[in-house]
């Protein structure tokens, strides 16, 4: 699980699924936090991780082997708050990776564990984190896009989202239709 905040867009948390060392994109799964906490990472990531596991049991779909958060102590202790409040917690391990030192931590643990960094554990552990980073971006580019196309387009008398559609499939930006009608 990855949060990710930046300014003027929305908080988002991402959720991806390694099966085997292998990313399952089918499996990915995009949160709009919806707290109003702003830029709470604690709050935002027992959010997601509560709307995301309590969805995955309603709808009785498998659960994880190994859950790791993006973050150190507090992600992590926030993230299995949640799973207390959905009955998962102790289903699975669950586990933080903080970034800096790359130190990986344990529900109630104070001390973190190092992991050799030419160890192959910690490679699939910081490729997974990094994925789910990447994931959480990319969709905060693609919203913040989408903002910006309405904001300018949609202010034009007679265009719709369909013409909009239309615009940019055409021309391939909003700054490509500007010089164009300009």
């Amino acid at each position: 699980f990855d949060i990710s905040h930046t300014q003027g867009a929305e908080t988002v948390a991402s959720a991806v699924v390694f099966q085997n060392g292998e990313p399952r994109k089918a499996e990915y799964r995009h949160m709009k936090i919806k707290g109003d906490w702003g830029n709470d990472d604690f709050r935002s990531m027992e959010e997601a991780v509560f709307r995301y596991f309590r969805r995955r049991m309603e709808e009785d779909r498998p659960l994880p082997d190994l859950v790791l958060i993006d973050g150190g102590k507090g992600q992590l202790s926030s993230a299995a708050e949640a799973l207390k409040e959905v009955e998962a917690y102790g289903r699975f391990p669950i586990i933080g990776l903080a970034k800096r030192l790359e130190e990986v931590f344990f529900p109630g643990d104070s001390d973190a564990v190092l992991i050799p960094r030419a160890s192959a554990s910690l490679q699939l552990l910081q490729r997974a984190r990094n994925e789910a980073h990447r994931f959480a971006v990319t969709f905060q580019q693609k919203q913040r896009q989408k903002k910006m196309i309405h904001s300018e387009l949609m202010d034009i008398p007679g265009v719709g989202d369909k013409r909009v559609r239309a615009l940019i499939k055409a021309f391939g930006s909003v700054k490509k239709i500007r010089r164009f009608f300009v």
